[in-house]
């Protein structure tokens, strides 16, 4: 079936599709980031996203492979899981799954069967959807219970949690959300999951590197089996999935280890393994001192937002303990038409959910991360200039164009990398290998 359009016409598809990630790269340059999901590799981990490993497979674990030629690949491997035993302090880790939301899966495949009750949070108090009944939840065929919200601490009401939790008595509950400003009450839950005997499950995708930095919470030592992550949010790695279990039950690390392989993985690319290793040792050696400015960044500008007349959500708790804030916008428009109009202004956020909406395609909030501009060095009284842009575009009536000119003047001295090995070097960088057009 191949063959059907002409060279010429493959060669400017090829070309469309590198000038538009030049495109793409160009204007996050020149973009203040504030996805807080995202975040920028490092320049030795970004080199082995286009290594050989990119080419290879490596079913199975270190020295129990189905291929052969992975000798140098079960080093690698062996190092990244020992470097995520170490920086997390636990006994088992799994680096297979492919994302945070395949690590979900996972679990969920471990320690759960269809028809299971599951304990949650809504995705109106910010759960992620793979807890939905259209997400991972739904595909295991699990049944959500869900905590009860308290909106004005932006975390469970532990009393009323409880009772539920004894009521309906949850095989496996789950602590986690997308829209994470403060940590959840694991610890003071613990002994209800120990009553019921439910197993305690932390997804770690957004505060992972937080964890690991000494300074958010400490699932795996406050009542949690597993935890499951992404590990490019807060953790500034690659685009990968990780398992991290502190357990002396052989049958629970048998059973993740299965839900990640076979369960719900093949090839574990190999290429972002390696860049996951070398992610691990920089927050070994980095982690802690980004992890605190990350932080102090989102209370800074929780607090300039405020001061702006911007509604963001945790005022009484200092807006947030994380990476994240949460700031309704109804008066300036909604979460949509905000996150557009900043967009269009060289701020890139979401539109997002928040307590008492009740449309996912129309929220009246938007959220807010700083995991990429601290990691090119912003600090807080950086914070203090992106909320004088939102409040010139939101509040001013300043055109859209002026501010983008004005955000990516702010931006052209943060451009470089920190907290990493090899500090300094480009931050966005298209990689161009060939060099010029295909004929």
């Amino acid at each position: 079936m191949g063959g059907d359009g002409t060279e010429g016409d493959m060669a400017r598809a090829v070309e469309q599709v590198r000038d538009a990630v030049r495109r793409h790269t160009t204007r996050f340059e020149h973009a203040i980031p504030l996805i807080a999901s995202e975040n920028l590799l490092s320049p030795y981990a970004r080199e082995l996203m286009i290594s050989d490993f990119d080419a290879r497979y490596a079913e199975g674990l270190p020295g129990e492979r189905y291929y052969e030629g992975n000798e140098q690949v079960d080093e690698v491997e062996t190092l990244c899981l020992d470097l995520a035993k170490r920086l997390f302090r636990c006994s088992f880790a799994d680096v297979r799954p492919i994302s945070g939301t395949v690590a979900n899966l996972a679990v969920l495949k471990a320690l759960s069967e269809p028809g299971d009750l599951v304990g949650t949070c809504r995705l109106a108090d910010g759960a992620h959807i793979s807890s939905a009944s259209f997400g991972a939840f739904g595909l295991r065929g699990v049944k959500p219970v869900y905590y009860v919200w308290d909106a004005q601490r932006m975390t469970i009401d532990v009393a009323r949690t409880r009772e539920i939790l004894r009521a309906v008595r949850p095989k496996l509950c789950l602590f986690g959300l997308s829209l994470f400003l403060f940590p959840l009450p694991v610890q003071e839950l613990s002994p209800t999951l120990e009553e019921i005997g439910a197993r305690g499950w932390y997804d770690g995708a957004h505060v992972l590197g937080l964890i690991a930095g000494g300074e958010f919470q400490d699932p795996l030592h406050e009542g949690c089996v597993v935890i499951s992550a992404s590990t490019h949010k807060t953790l500034p790695g690659p685009q990968h999935g990780i398992l991290l279990a502190n357990t002396d039950d052989p049958d629970v690390t048998k059973r993740l280890a299965s839900g990640a392989f076979p369960g719900v993985t093949s090839n574990h690319h190999l290429h972002a393994m390696a860049a996951l290793a070398v992610s691990l040792a920089e927050h070994l050696a980095f982690g802690r001192a980004y992890a605190r400015q990350v932080i102090a960044n989102a209370k800074a500008l929780g607090a300039a937002l405020h001061e702006r007349g911007f509604d963001v959500l945790g005022e009484e708790l200092g807006f947030t303990a994380s990476h994240t804030l949460a700031v309704r916008v109804t008066r300036e428009g909604g979460g949509e038409e905000v996150a557009r109009r900043l967009a269009a202004a060289g701020i890139i956020t979401n539109k997002n959910l928040l307590p008492g909406d009740t449309s996912s395609k129309h929220p009246g909030g938007i959220r807010l991360g700083t995991p990429e501009v601290t990691r090119v060095g912003m600090t807080e009284k950086e914070m203090a200039r992106i909320a004088e842009l939102m409040d010139d575009l939101l509040h001013h009536g300043k055109a859209p164009e002026s501010v983008a000119a004005d955000s990516a003047a702010f931006k052209s001295g943060f451009t470089g990398l920190r907290y990493c090995f090899g500090a300094g070097e480009a931050a966005y960088r298209y990689f161009d290998l060939v060099g010029h057009p295909p004929p």
